[in-house]
Formats: C-alpha cells, sequence, structure tokens
C-alpha cells in the first residue's frame, strides 16, 4: 500500500469517482525524474544521453531574468528548494496510468510481521510472539500498463531545437523508462520487488507499426491535398473550355458530354482540348490492335474525337 487513508485500510490508489486502480501521473513522473538523475549521474554506468550540465537558458519575468537550466530541469521542470522565484515548469507531461488487468481482478496477498512485540514494545526477542497477517491489494502479474507522455514541442522547439531534431526526447525518455522498470519500480512496495515491469515486445511492434500506418496516412493526405490545390491552380490558368474539359470526372463523360453539344459551335476546340487529356491518360489510340476494332473502346472514342477535330 502506498500508506493513503481508505476505508478498508490497504492504501491503495482508486482513481475518484471512477474507484479503478491508477498510477498517478505526478508519481510516474517522480520515477522517471530520478530515473534521469540516476542515469545522469553515471552512477549505472552508461548515461544514454542524460546530462546535469545547465546548458539551456530561459528568460524568467518582465526583467527577462536569466534561468540556466540542464534538460532535467528542461524536461521535467524546476522548483528552487531555497525559496527563490526561480521556478520553472518542464515541457512534459505525464497521464495518469490505468492498469489493463486480465479478468478485471485485483489480487490479495499477505504480509506477516514477525517479532512486532521486540521492534514496537521494546521487549526482549522470542519465538513465542504472536504474527499478525496483514491482507493488502496488488494488481496480479502480467498486468499491462499504457504510458502516455505528452511534451510542449513549440517551447522545446524555441529552447533546446536539438532535443526536437528527430525526436531526441523521446529517445531520451525511453531510456529513462526502461532503467526504472529494470531498477526503481512503480507504486508501493518497490523495495521487496513490486511495481517491476518490462517492455512488452510486441505492444511495442504494433504500436510502431500503428505510428508508421498513421505516417504513412498523414504523407498521403498532404501528397493528395498537394496534388488538389495544383490542380486547382492549373484549372484556374486554362481557357474556360479547357477548364470545362478537365472539371468532368472522365474522358468518357467528357465525350458524351461533347456528342451532346454541350459546347455548340467550339465543339472542335472542346474536343482539341479532350485529346490533349487522352494523349496524357494514354487514351488516344488512331489504329487499334484488336480484331474487333468496334469493340476497341479507345478507338473508338478517338475516332469520335477525330471526326469532331475534321469538322
Amino acid at each position: 500500500g502506498l500508506g493513503n487513508e481508505h476505508p478498508l485500510e490497504n492504501g491503495f490508489a482508486f482513481l475518484w469517482p471512477y474507484g479503478l486502480p491508477y498510477l498517478p501521473g505526478s508519481g510516474v513522473k517522480g520515477v522517471l525524474r530520478q530515473a534521469v538523475r540516476e542515469l545522469a549521474g553515471g552512477a549505472w554506468g552508461e548515461t544514454h544521453g542524460w546530462s546535469h550540465e545547465k546548458r539551456f537558458q530561459v528568460g524568467l519575468g518582465n526583467d527577462r531574468k536569466t534561468l540556466h537550466l540542464s534538460m532535467i530541469d528542461l524536461l521535467f521542470g524546476l522548483e528552487s528548494r531555497d525559496g527563490s522565484q526561480e521556478h520553472f515548469r518542464g515541457v512534459l507531461n505525464f497521464w495518469d496510468v490505468i492498469p489493463e488487468i486480465r479478468g478485471q481482478h485485483l489480487m490479495v496477498e499477505v504480509m506477516t510481521g514477525h517479532q512486532s512485540h521486540y521492534y514496537m514494545n521494546g521487549q526482549p526477542p522470542h519465538d513465542s510472539g504472536q504474527p499478525n497477517p496483514v491482507y493488502f491489494l496488488t494488481v496480479p502479474p502480467g498486468t499491462g500498463f499504457t504510458f502516455h507522455v505528452v511534451c510542449d514541442r513549440p517551447f522545446l522547439q524555441r529552447i533546446a531545437p536539438e532535443l526536437v531534431e528527430n525526436d531526441r526526447w523521446k529517445a531520451l525518455l525511453q531510456r529513462a523508462f526502461e532503467h526504472a522498470f529494470e531498477w526503481l519500480g512503480f507504486g508501493a512496495k518497490t523495495a521487496v520487488g513490486y511495481g517491476a515491469m518490462q517492455v512488452d515486445e510486441n505492444a511495442a511492434r504494433e504500436r510502431q507499426s500503428m505510428i508508421e500506418r498513421v505516417r504513412k496516412e498523414a504523407e498521403e493526405r498532404r501528397r493528395q491535398e498537394a496534388e488538389r490545390r495544383k490542380k486547382e491552380e492549373a484549372l484556374q490558368q486554362m481557357p474556360p473550355i479547357q477548364r470545362e474539359v478537365e472539371g468532368i470526372e472522365t474522358v468518357a463523360q467528357a465525350i458524351q458530354a461533347l456528342e451532346s453539344g454541350r459546347w455548340g459551335e467550339h465543339s472542335r476546340e472542346a474536343a482539341s482540348y479532350i485529346k490533349q487529356r487522352m494523349q496524357r491518360e494514354n487514351a488516344w489510340v488512331e489504329v487499334s490492335k484488336k480484331k474487333k476494332p468496334e469493340k476497341d473502346k479507345k478507338y473508338q472514342r478517338t475516332c469520335i474525337v477525330k471526326k469532331y477535330l475534321e469538322s
């Protein structure tokens, strides 16, 4: 338990008003901050890019007093310990985490304290004491956790563009999560092994595939939008009849409009634009290679347009 007040005295953290167990975002941030401090200090060997060096600057207040920040301060925030006004809110925001519990049930475990008469009452230790089992709730092993971290990228871009480039801040944070999973843990009783985690490789691959798919879809939408704007700009530069021909969805529909007399005395001009479009779309066939030319749609359409061109 976390020592929180609760009617059942189990100290478990439940999200009000939903009654769901959760890891508060503030707690997640605290664990990650400790992880990056340990990495930056080099106590575990490789720093993985983290550093205590205060090489970033930001102006504070109307007098634009300069505050020097390390990458830890920049990402996680800085709160002065001496009561000064040099505070800084980090660019990262950590969401609350809801466990994805299999079976939708928590587990009950037992912690039995021995020798309480010795530790609490100062009596001599002996083996005739009365152990007092304490029951507490835990999240079952194998439970999934999805961590969401939001970054104020525009602000980070102004202060530390090198951390935005190639999403370096994400790579740094990934290392911090890995360190926290293996050596720190989340929640209570981490000293006895609770809260240890590991990356779900299958879920990570699925998420990466989803991110890649979303990225490609976004790129395709941007490409289509650019083509649409380019086509609209080109249409605005065209003569009115050519603009009409290009605005018709298909060549077949344009030829139908030509035969219906849509352009009247300007049919020959319209036919010339239809020919240009057919040539561009590889639909202009003056000599059919099929045994039955009457069934060659491209050839038959070409003949119709040629008739208007020669009239």
